[in-house]
């Protein structure tokens, strides 16, 4: 893999926007590094299901074992929380309490975007003080907290209720959710008491220094892809105030692109291995234009093969989201069901199939006569 120096100002292409993602996101070739250093690149992984990061890191790392990234969350080096876009995500200590204060009024925004009528007429300070002193107590579930604030304000739905507090109040789910192959109910708990540190205001900085990781990781990026990955408002004024530090180029369509100094362009040439990614990895979330990793024809990656819950998701074929993918494990035995979105060459096939097996074997340990089908087979 070669990498190229490309000049400003030119008018990048589809597949050399791809590339360049594929390898700032370490899956041109797996990366010999740790999970904690790629968990900080990416600034986290959505992790809605808990199981999800697990296969996002073993797509990305050199010899991935799961008790690192386990090992993570209950020394307390990694946390589950609600971050971009109001979504649940796993991201390093440190990273919590950098870019929560940035988000906030995205949550808040959310919040009442959803729950405005259910809200009204409430102080949401009161609400988020009274859920302080629950929380502070010990780790409730979203049902025990609105329960417990509906001892106060009865004629409210919990669910409104408890958000609210969430919204306002940073809270993580503590193990053992999120542990490997581990269940655990959603708890919250204040993030500050839990890793014992206190958050500061974001400031100017708190968004520029997040808008230049998120162009390390997922750049070149126009204004709107970085809206639509943090969920910010003014992003164009944070982009301006940075533009001296940046480099500017160009999509097929003339908008311009931003990214940081120093950032990886291979050529474009460079062959994409088959990798298989959970259903909501943030590579084909965080774009406004999905067209470098998302090809023309499904509007949506997220997977809709029958089942639920982890162990699904899409593959990529040539770099590019090429169909989907869902584990089905009973009794022992364990079958990983590939659906392509286009028909795919013998070789590509055989690559894919083998990739496969790779992913039973960590995904499905312990079951035997697993096997890779195809759909129509």
């Amino acid at each position: 893999m070669e990498t190229e120096t490309v000049p400003e100002g030119t008018a990048l292409d589809r597949r050399t926007l791809n590339r360049s993602l594929l390898a700032r996101q370490f899956l041109l070739r797996r990366a010999d590094v740790s999970a904690e250093h790629v968990l900080g690149h990416l600034v986290g992984l959505q992790a809605q299901e808990p199981q999800d990061p697990y296969v996002a890191l073993w797509s990305r790392i050199a010899d991935f074992e799961p008790g690192e990234l386990s090992g993570m969350l209950t020394d307390r080096r990694a946390v589950r929380m609600s971050l971009l876009r109001w979504t649940v995500h796993l991201v390093a200590a440190q990273d919590c309490m950098v870019l929560r204060p940035v988000v906030q009024d995205v949550l808040e925004r959310r919040l009442l975007g959803q729950f405005r009528r259910q809200l009204d007429g409430l102080d949401l300070a009161e609400v988020a003080e009274a859920g302080r002193v629950l929380l502070a107590a010990g780790p409730l579930s979203a049902s025990r907290l609105g329960d417990g604030l509906r001892e106060r304000w009865p004629e409210r739905e919990r669910l409104p209720l408890s958000l609210a507090v969430t919204a306002r109040v940073p809270t993580v789910q503590p193990p053992p959710r999120g542990l490997w192959r581990t269940p655990g109910a959603a708890l919250q708990t204040p993030a500050e008491q839990w890793l014992d540190r206190t958050f500061e205001a974001a400031g100017d900085r708190g968004p520029e220094r997040t808008v230049l990781r998120y162009l390390a990781a997922f750049g070149p990026a126009a204004v709107r892809d970085v809206a639509v990955w943090s969920g910010l408002t003014g992003v164009r004024a944070v982009v301006d105030r940075l533009r001296p530090r940046l480099r500017v180029y160009r999509d097929e369509h003339g908008a311009e692109l931003y990214d940081v100094p120093g950032t990886p362009f291979p050529d474009p040439g460079t062959p994409a291995p088959p990798r298989f990614l959970p259903q909501y990895d943030n590579i084909v979330l965080s774009h406004a234009d999905r067209s470098r990793i998302v090809p023309p024809g499904p509007s949506s990656p997220v997977p809709a093969l029958p089942g639920s819950g982890s162990n699904r998701g899409f593959f990529l074929h040539d770099g590019f989201v090429g169909g989907l993918w869902r584990i089905e494990s009973s009794r022992g035995t364990a079958v990983l069901h590939l659906l392509p979105y286009a028909p795919l060459p013998s070789a590509a096939r055989d690559a894919l199939a083998a990739e496969g097996e790779r992913l039973l074997a960590f995904a499905a340990p312990g079951t035997t006569g697993g096997r890779v089908r195809f759909a129509g087979q």
